[in-house]
């Protein structure tokens, strides 16, 4: 299964987005956005949810723990 770097980069991609405008949605710099997909740093639990709600999967599809993309509700 793909990782965390790995999924984000793979959504944002879908989205037709650059790493750029992501940094804007995320209130990040550049370079900070940049490190989560480059696998050097990780968003506290808080950022991690605003993905996945702002991309529309599951916790566990953007971590990398199932490749089953629905939220179980």
């Amino acid at each position: 299964m793909a990782k965390f770097s790995e999924r984000l980069r793979e959504l944002r991609k879908e989205r037709g987005l650059k790493q750029r405008e992501m940094a804007e949605i995320c209130g990040l710099k550049l370079r900070g956005y940049q490190q989560y997909e480059y696998n050097e740093s990780y968003p506290e639990v808080p950022g991690l949810v605003a993905l996945a709600d702002f991309f529309g999967v599951s916790l566990d599809y953007l971590m990398g723990r199932t490749d089953k993309r629905e939220i179980s509700r």
